[in-house]
């Protein structure tokens, strides 16, 4: 604040010096207006020549001042000076053309031996006709008295500036200081806080000015312990499962070592293998996680698809998994649905709904993928035909590393959590359901896995998506 404040004082000095040579001027002026009248009462015209009675006291009258110097004098039509002093300098050509009006008083700023003057001057007619003979009457004055008058009114406003402002900058000095002094402490007590402290601010003595961006802070915080909780249960979770395939790697290399049969080595060395698989397919689904998470925190591209398109070509890279397990893989096309989603980020979901419906459907059994388009959702569903699972444990299964009791089949426990996880950066909602009865009331082995999409086309009224999943969508 210090710096607009000094670039303002000689701003404010300039005007200052302006205004107080106007004030100055105007009494002065008025003094010139009435010698010059004064001069113009004491013309006559006789026979068009003007004639000046002034006498010679009058002239002395006119000319005492003692401070400045006054000068006069009277010109006829011709410039030929009639009375007063000769130097003193008629109007410039310009003026005179412009301002020779009958009676006006005209002011000018002019120089007389070397000095400032100020002239007021004036064009007396014979008649009123601008045709008739005239007489300039000049009255001209130094500006001595102008410039003290003006100076003192320049100093009777600057120099109680020089105590002023330095008062005003101490005053903000303090002020500001004692304004900043809770900002002050609230710095302080985050500064001092440990590293690892993430516990929201006090606002018991936080000023209230200082309370939205407290709260706004503490709100960061609080989402900043939540991810940082979510990582330290994922490393825990992470760590435990990826503890158990190693220990079992482990134990198969000793067996291994140990073994002189050629038949039981290869066994090992297969059980090695598998082994491997498994601890592969579980890092990349931490890994798919590890994404899908920081999808979720990040702001992500989603542009239009076709998800049956998507749905289609991904289909058809599980045959050959799904006739090795001698399992029915089926599509249902449902034409152009569109979308607007993460190409990399719905493959690994759907993979993943693939994946977990053949590893839990037993051998001769179907799964079955569709997408529905259902006013304004958009249904992907995989359906199987496996073991099913409870309404208790359709909640549960997109934990991390959940698994329902009595599932038989290998897995980590991760595919349905990336689902969810995928699902919330689309804005859409996923759930796991037991099959229904069909169409003949038999009850259906199985489950289905449903992910509801907002559809996307030209804006409309659309149904809330917490709505759909009431009405039965998901």
């Amino acid at each position: 604040m210090l710096a607009p404040l000094l670039f303002v004082w000689p701003i404010s000095i300039a005007f200052t010096h302006y205004f107080a040579n106007s004030v100055a001027s105007f009494p002065y002026d008025q003094s010139l207006r009435e010698h010059v009248s004064a001069i113009s009462r004491q013309i006559a015209f006789e026979k068009g020549v003007p004639h000046l009675a002034l006498p010679g006291m009058a002239q002395v009258f006119l000319r005492s001042d003692e401070i400045d110097n006054v000068y006069f004098h009277l010109l006829d039509g011709k410039f030929e000076l009639i009375a007063g002093d000769p130097e003193l300098p008629p109007p410039p050509l310009a003026d005179s053309v412009v301002n020779k009006e009958h009676g006006e008083i005209h002011f000018r700023d002019d120089e007389y031996r070397g000095q400032a003057l100020r002239v007021a001057y004036m064009y007396l007619f014979a008649g009123d006709d601008l045709a008739e003979p005239w007489v300039l009457i000049e009255v001209g004055e130094t500006t001595e008295k102008r410039s003290q008058l003006a100076n003192k009114i320049i100093a009777s406003v600057i120099l109680p500036q020089f105590v002023i402002i330095p008062l005003a900058v101490v005053l903000v000095w303090f002020g500001l200081s004692q304004g900043l002094r809770p900002l002050t402490r609230l710095r302080n007590r985050i500064e001092a806080r440990r590293e690892a402290d993430l516990s929201p601010i006090s606002l018991g003595r936080v000023p209230e000015e200082l309370r939205p961006l407290t709260e706004a802070f503490n709100s960061m915080l609080a989402r900043m312990q939540h991810n940082v909780d979510a990582q330290r249960r994922f490393i825990a979770n992470a760590a435990h499962q990826m503890r158990t395939p190693l220990t079992g790697l482990k134990t198969q290399a000793q067996l291994a070592m140990r073994e002189r049969d050629p038949a039981e080595l290869r066994h090992a060395l297969r059980q090695i293998l598998t082994g491997v698989d498994r601890a592969s397919h579980l890092v990349d689904q931490l890994l798919a996680l590890a994404r899908a998470e920081a999808s979720g925190h990040s702001p992500q591209t989603l542009l239009p698809l076709d998800l049956d398109q998507l749905l289609r070509e991904i289909v058809e890279t599980w045959v050959v998994r799904a006739l090795e397990k001698r399992i029915d893989l089926g599509y249902e096309p449902a034409g152009t649905v569109s979308i607007l989603g993460n190409t990399f980020l719905l493959r690994e979901m759907i993979n993943n709904l693939l994946d977990n419906a053949l590893r839990y459907t037993p051998a001769g059994g179907r799964v079955t993928a569709r997408v529905v388009a259902q006013g304004d959702f958009a249904l992907l569903e995989v359906e199987d035909s496996g073991s099913g699972i409870s309404d208790d444990d359709s909640h549960k299964v997109f934990d991390r590393f959940y698994r329902a009791d009595g599932r038989s089949g290998e897995g980590s426990g991760l595919g349905l959590a990336i689902v969810r996880e995928i699902a919330e950066v689309h804005q859409a909602a996923a759930s796991l359901r037991p099959n229904t009865v069909d169409a003949s009331g038999q009850e259906q082995p199985g489950c289905t896995a449903r992910i509801v999409f907002p559809l996307h086309r030209a804006p409309s009224a659309r149904l809330p998506l917490s709505e759909a999943v009431q009405s039965g969508f998901a």
